[in-house]
């Protein structure tokens, strides 16, 4: 009798708890619109993932062309001095006159020079100026007997460079003590 009992009660749960995992109709309308809803947001993230990978490559790809053609303007610029040269260089063979070789020589640093500057390379001003580690590296110090150059550049070694106001050298200098 007890065994009898228990297996009532054990149909009695097993029916309250089918009973609970029963799906409505209104229910089952419910899930088939969350998995409905569930779909398009997959769909609109694997959309939006595929744009960002072909952005991710798009510029991956530009950067490569750029770095790889990044020079490319400079050195056309600096094909107008290589020509000058080489005409210097043929003038050098067939002239004598010290003058000319001279002027001629110096036409093509000038056209160098400003080439540089109009790429935006500028030369550091150094010489006489307050010694600052931001823009100058010290190869050594000496000693100065005027007291006013103690502390700033007494030499210059090798002229620093800025780029776009971007420093590409730090001048190397000789500083007063």
């Amino acid at each position: 009798m007890e065994e009898q009992e228990n297996l009532n009660k054990e149909e009695q749960l097993s029916d309250s708890q089918a009973e609970e995992t029963m799906v409505t109709p209104e229910a089952g309308t419910e899930i088939d619109q969350l998995k409905k809803e569930l779909d398009e947001q997959k769909e609109k993230f694997i959309r939006i993932y595929a744009e960002f990978d072909n952005y991710k490559r798009r510029s991956a790809k530009e950067r490569v062309e750029l770095i790889q053609t990044a020079g490319r303007e400079v050195l056309q610029s600096l094909l107008e001095v290589l020509d000058d040269s080489e005409r210097a260089e043929s003038q050098l063979q067939k002239t004598e006159d010290l003058a000319q070789i001279r002027e001629g020589v110096q036409l093509v640093f000038a056209k160098f020079r400003n080439i540089m500057h109009s790429k935006g390379l500028k030369e550091m001003k150094s010489i006489g100026e307050e010694f600052n580690p931001d823009f100058h590296e010290a190869i050594t110090e000496i000693p100065v007997q005027d007291e006013f150059m103690k502390g700033k550049v007494v030499d210059q070694v090798e002229k620093g460079y800025t780029l776009n106001d971007k420093i590409i050298r730090f001048a190397k200098v000789v500083v007063g003590k």
